[in-house]
C-alpha cells in the first residue's frame, strides 16, 4: 500500500481495459511478476475500507478545490463520482476484483465514473498518507462499536448484580475457598474491570483521532491544502505534526490491540469462573441452554462452549499484541511495506470482539444463580475464620495473636472431625482464653458480608453503592456522546 512517488496522470484516456489499473508504473518497463503481484495484493483484507477511502477522498476534493489545484466543477464532478462509484461497491460491485488493493480499486471505478478527471484526485497524496487515514476513520468507528458493546455487557452485569445483591457465595483466593461475599459484589468484581477496558480504549481512540491525510508519502504536501479543513471534514481531534511520523505511525494499531488483548482476557477471567460455578462440583449458577452444546456421544452433556471459546480466542489476541510490537520494532524511518500487516492484525482482534462480547451477554443475560448449592458452600465454618480473628481483635487481642488462635482452634477441629462451633468450651479456651471472656463468637455468612460496610466492601449499603456508581458511569459516557 505504499508509493514513492505521486500518481502520474494518464496521457490521455482510462488505462487500457488489458492493462491492470495501477497507482504507480511509469517507471518500469515490465509489470511485477506474478508472485510479487499475489503476495503484494491486499484487496482481500483492505476491502473493508472502502467507505473510508470514499469517505477521506471526497475530503481531498474538498481541500483541492479550495487551493485551487481543483476548478468547481471538477470538483463536483468529482465527489459526484466518488459518490457513484461509493453506491456501486455498497451494492457488491466489483466484488470479484482482483485490483492491488482498496485505493486502486476505487480509482479505477472512479475512471469508469468521470473519466480521465479522475487522475486529478491524487494530487499531492500518496498512498501512505491515503491508508493511514482511511484506516484511522476505520479504528474509531471499531472503538464506538467496541465501546457499545463493552457497554451493553457492563449494564447486563449490574442488572445481575441488582437481582443477586441478597445472595452470598465463597470468594476464593488461589482456589480455595476464602470468606463469604456478596454474589453482586463478584458480578461487580468482572464489570470494574470492563470499565478500565472502556477507559483504556476511550484514551487510545485520542490518539488514533489525529490526521495523517496532507502528509504525502514522506516529506508533506506541495500544493497549499488546508489541513485544518480536512480534519474537520473527516472528524479527527487533531493534526499530525510530523509527515514522517504520520506515515509510519501505528502506535496507535499496537495500542487497540492491546486494548482488545485486555478485554479479553477479562473476558476469559469470567468466563473460567462461570465454567466453574456452573459445573457439578459447584454447581453455582446455571447457564442459559441455548450457550451450551451437546456431545456427539454422551447425551447427558451441557458443554459451555460459548465460554470456553472466550477463553480461547483471547490466547489469539495477546498473541496479536506480540506479533503488531515485532512488526513495528525493526523497522527505519517512514513508511515500510511492513505494515501492510497491520490491518489483518487490527481488524481480526476487533472481529474476535465483536463475536465474543455479544454472546458473553446473552449468555450472563440468561444465566439463573442456584440458592441452594449457594448456601451449602457458604456455610463452610473455615470461611468465618477471619471474622473470628476480628472477634478476638474486638476484646482486645492484637490481630497476629488471634490469627494464630483461630489457626489453633480449625486445627482441633479438623482433629475430631467436627465443625468449630461443635468444640467444647474447653478447647476455644485452649486456642486463647479471650474467646470465652463474653459469649462464645457466633458469627454466620450473612454477618460476616454485612461487617464489611467499608467503601468497595461487602455490607448491603456498600455493594448498592458500586451499582448506583456503574449506572453512573455509563450514564456519563452516554451524556459525552
Amino acid at each position: 500500500m505504499a508509493e514513492s512517488q505521486l500518481h502520474p496522470v494518464p496521457a490521455a484516456g482510462t488505462p487500457p481495459a488489458a492493462a491492470p489499473h495501477r497507482l504507480w508504473g511509469g517507471r518500469f518497463s515490465v509489470g511485477p511478476a506474478p508472485a510479487l503481484e499475489e503476495l503484494n495484493r491486499s484487496l482481500p483484507v483492505d476491502r473493508r475500507l472502502w467507505a473510508e477511502d470514499i469517505q477521506g477522498s471526497r475530503a481531498w476534493v474538498e481541500a483541492l478545490a479550495r487551493s485551487g489545484v481543483l476548478s468547481r466543477p471538477e470538483a463536483r464532478a468529482l465527489d459526484a463520482g466518488l459518490v457513484r462509484v461509493a453506491e456501486r461497491l455498497a451494492a457488491g460491485d466489483a466484488a470479484d476484483a482482483d485490483d492491488e488493493d482498496i485505493h486502486t480499486l476505487v480509482e479505477r471505478l472512479l475512471y469508469e465514473e468521470v473519466g480521465d478527471l479522475a487522475g486529478k484526485l491524487h494530487t499531492g497524496r500518496s498512498r501512505n498518507d491515503q491508508v493511514a487515514t482511511d484506516f484511522r476513520l476505520w479504528a474509531l468507528g471499531a472503538g464506538e462499536r467496541l465501546d457499545q458493546e463493552l457497554r451493553a455487557l457492563g449494564a447486563t452485569l449490574l442488572v445481575q448484580a441488582e437481582q443477586a445483591i441478597d445472595l452470598v457465595m465463597p470468594a476464593y483466593t488461589h482456589l480455595r475457598r476464602a470468606q463469604p461475599v456478596r454474589v453482586a459484589h463478584w458480578l461487580l468484581s468482572h464489570f470494574w474491570a470492563l470499565e478500565r477496558d472502556r477507559q483504556r480504549l476511550a484514551d487510545a481512540l485520542v490518539r488514533v483521532s489525529v490526521l495523517p491525510l496532507g502528509s504525502g508519502a514522506i516529506a508533506g504536501c506541495a500544493f497549499p491544502v488546508d489541513r485544518t479543513l480536512l480534519k474537520e471534514l473527516l472528524g479527527f481531534r487533531a493534526v499530525s505534526p510530523n509527515s514522517i511520523d504520520a506515515v509510519a505511525d501505528r502506535d496507535w494499531v499496537c495500542e487497540l490491540i492491546f486494548v482488545a488483548a485486555m478485554t479479553g482476557t477479562h473476558l476469559s477471567r469470567m468466563a473460567e469462573d462461570l465454567i466453574l460455578f456452573s459445573s457439578d462440583e459447584f454447581g453455582f449458577v446455571r447457564l442459559p441452554e441455548a450457550f451450551t452444546t451437546g456431545s456427539s456421544l454422551m447425551p447427558q452433556k451441557r458443554n459451555p462452549d460459548g465460554l470456553e471459546l472466550a477463553r480461547g480466542k483471547a490466547a489469539r489476541l495477546v498473541g496479536d499484541v506480540a506479533a503488531a510490537l515485532a512488526m513495528l520494532k525493526g523497522l527505519p524511518t517512514g513508511y515500510n511495506k511492513d505494515l501492510q500487516e497491520d490491518k489483518t492484525l487490527l481488524f481480526g482482534a476487533v472481529d474476535t470482539l465483536m463475536l465474543v462480547l455479544p454472546a458473553t451477554r446473552q449468555t450472563i443475560e440468561g444465566m439463573e444463580w442456584q440458592d441452594g448449592p449457594l448456601a451449602r458452600a457458604v456455610h463452610d465454618d473455615g470461611l468465618l475464620a477471619t471474622d473470628l480473628a476480628d472477634d478476638l481483635v474486638r476484646r482486645g487481642v492484637p490481630f497476629r495473636e488471634a490469627h494464630g488462635a483461630v489457626g489453633r482452634l480449625l486445627r482441633r477441629a479438623e482433629r475430631d472431625g467436627v465443625p468449630p462451633g461443635d468444640l467444647p468450651d474447653a478447647a476455644w479456651a485452649e486456642a486463647h482464653p479471650a474467646f470465652l471472656a463474653g459469649p462464645r463468637p457466633r458469627v454466620s455468612p450473612e454477618q460476616s458480608v454485612q461487617a464489611r460496610a467499608v467503601p468497595g466492601g461487602t455490607a448491603r449499603a456498600a455493594v448498592l453503592d458500586q451499582i448506583a456508581a456503574g449506572h453512573a458511569s455509563l450514564a456519563a459516557d452516554a451524556r459525552r456522546r
